[in-house]
């Protein structure tokens, strides 16, 4: 369980050791930050937390951040949204972020709750699996690194994604953005 200081709710966050808010599903990311860690090898600094994902959408900027992404030497393979309650409700919200972050598509897409999760293909947008140890670990991930392509997202599908993102993202209520 994170070190509390009860008196202002706020927590020391597990992968990056800073002080956080603890509002939203943070109790929630805590315990998969932990389970990545503990469970599937990877190390603290492998795990980057509320990562910035910005885009142009009509011209505007839409600024956001991801809960997690997992990197494998230096290489982004997995991106988590982690939520409380319905899990299906946020599948293709980080289906969109995961074909967004980078110039190409992070191979897996994962919804948790901290206690089970739905692992999902990014490019193909199905799901893999479900439950906590579906999701990959990293001595898995180094051993297929080979055969993974990392496939760039269509032109065509780019303008769509960044509004099937932003659509769900601005749903998200109780986050520190909106506090």
């Amino acid at each position: 369980m994170p070190a509390t200081d009860k008196s202002s709710d706020i927590i020391v966050d597990f992968a990056t050791g800073r002080k956080i808010p603890d509002v939203g599903a943070e109790a929630n990311r805590q315990e998969v930050e932990r389970f990545l860690v503990e469970n599937k090898g990877f190390a603290k600094e492998d795990i980057e937390v509320d990562v910035p994902i910005e885009m142009y959408i009509v011209e505007k900027v839409y600024r956001s951040y991801v809960d997690l992404v997992v990197s494998v030497d230096g290489t982004r393979y997995m991106a988590v949204k982690c939520a409380a309650g319905s899990l299906g409700s946020r599948e293709r919200e980080i289906i969109a972020a995961s074909r967004l972050l980078e110039k190409y598509q992070l191979p897996f897409s994962i919804v948790s709750d901290g206690k089970t999760a739905i692992v999902l293909d990014t490019v193909s947008g199905k799901k893999l699996e479900e439950g906590l140890n579906a999701i990959p670990s990293k001595d898995k991930l180094k051993k297929n690194l080979a055969a993974m392509q990392l496939e760039p997202l269509s032109e065509k599908r780019l303008e769509k994604e960044k509004l099937i993102f932003r659509s769900y993202d601005s749903m998200n209520v109780n986050v520190k953005r909106n506090m």
